[in-house]
């Protein structure tokens, strides 16, 4: 097949392969670009032609892109949304806008944020929409480049060690990122478990049965990292992907889990739960937003960001 003639193709229909593959719904995209979907379709199938791939198949009540899709997307998002800006310059106004933004965090970092991100939105910017995803994995930067979610919550600690690394040999990382506050964890039990009195030494801890908080399902955190240095090891019986489902699990359980200190009064259970120090030195939770560069120079962006960065402040704000 010949390779497609760019001077020809109608660049109008980029915007509307923009739109299907941020919604994966060709209703939505309709509605986005005030068209109707008949002509949403029509514009796609215009762009397969062109490019000669399917783009996206239909799945379930959406649409899934093709690898093609998928690889050419974030040079398309980034044209457009650098054209947008050179054409009509100027600063966000939240109180007009109708943007749609999309992160991806943990229920205990959205827990904190929500409440706060949503007075903003109540209050400053009633036609943005945000849309949360579960964080799936400690490194997001694959979910950023491929424009999945405009910005990651969350403790990357890998991540920020390889940027550093990055900037300190010279080189232009491709992704930014912001603190938004720091914590620590602690061990957390009933409040009628049998460790729940006395001290919680090393040995007792690594003896009882534990819980693990994984996001990708892995049974093998950043805590059992810490105790291998100790050349220590625990048995974790139960593997969640949600904090909140730890909390729930452990007041009614001989079960031990490791939670965000901060998080434990968000349950709702806190009267039913008790708190210990770890009996080893772990190091603190540094909670960033994540995000990549091209999205930088967008004022759009940036008030998400300070948005974020408020709903922290106000978050953990501590009474004098």
């Amino acid at each position: 097949m010949k390779p497609p003639n760019f001077r020809t193709l109608d660049l109008n229909l980029l915007r509307v392969f923009d739109q299907v593959m941020a919604e994966r719904n060709l209703t939505r995209a309709a509605r986005n670009l005030s068209m109707t979907q008949p002509a949403v379709s029509n514009a796609l199938n215009r762009l397969r032609d062109a490019l000669g791939d399917r783009l996206v198949t239909r799945s379930g009540y959406g649409v899934e892109p093709t690898p093609r899709a998928q690889a050419l997307w974030p040079a398309i998002a980034d044209a457009l949304r650098q054209l947008e800006s050179s054409i009509t310059p100027g600063q966000f106004i939240a109180s007009e806008a109708n943007t749609t933004f999309s992160m991806a965090l943990a229920d205990a970092t959205g827990a904190e944020l929500m409440p706060g991100l949503v007075e903003i939105l109540e209050r400053d910017a009633p036609g943005v929409t945000v849309r949360c995803q579960p964080l799936t994995t400690r490194d997001p930067r694959q979910l950023l480049d491929e424009g999945q979610i405009d910005i990651a919550v969350g403790f990357f600690p890998a991540v920020l060690a390889d940027l550093t690394a990055q900037a300190q040999a010279g080189g232009l990382a491709a992704f930014d990122h912001q603190r938004l506050y720091d914590g620590r964890y602690v061990c957390v039990m009933r409040k009628d478990h049998p460790l729940s009195r006395g001290p919680l030494t090393l040995k007792r801890f690594c003896e009882a049965r534990h819980m693990l908080v994984s996001f990708s399902g892995r049974p093998y955190g950043f805590i059992d990292e810490a105790l291998a240095s100790l050349g220590r090891s625990r048995r974790v019986v139960l593997t969640v992907n949600q904090f909140f489902t730890a909390g729930r699990v452990v007041v009614t359980s001989d079960l031990l889990t490791v939670l965000p200190a901060h998080f434990v009064d968000v349950t709702g259970r806190a009267e039913q739960l008790v708190q210990r120090d770890l009996p080893f030195d772990v190091p603190p939770v540094h909670v960033d937003a994540l995000w990549h560069r091209r999205q930088g120079q967008r004022s759009d962006h940036a008030w998400l960001r300070l948005a974020l960065a408020a709903s922290a402040q106000k978050a953990f704000a501590k009474a004098p």
